[in-house]
C-alpha cells in the first residue's frame, strides 16, 4: 500500500534535486511560498493540478512521485 509520507519523500527528493529554491517554485507554479514548505513537511499535499505543474517544472514523471514505478 502507497501512503502519504512514501508521496512526500518522493517530492521532497524531486525539490531537493531541482536546486530551485521554494521560492522560485512557488512563484513558477503560482503558489504561496509557505505551500511548498507545508508539501515538504507533511502538513498539506498538493491539488492535482499543482502536482501536476511541480512535476512539470521539476522534470519528474508523475507515476514517480506517486509511487507507481
Amino acid at each position: 500500500m502507497i501512503t502519504l509520507e512514501q508521496i512526500r519523500e518522493r517530492l521532497k527528493e524531486a525539490i531537493k534535486q531541482s536546486g530551485l529554491s521554494q521560492s522560485e517554485i512557488a512563484r513558477d507554479i503560482n503558489v504561496h511560498h509557505s505551500a511548498i514548505g507545508q508539501y515538504l513537511s507533511g502538513r498539506s499535499m498538493p491539488a492535482l493540478d499543482t502536482l501536476a505543474n511541480l512535476c512539470k517544472l521539476l522534470d519528474v514523471d508523475a507515476n514517480y512521485i506517486l509511487c507507481q514505478e
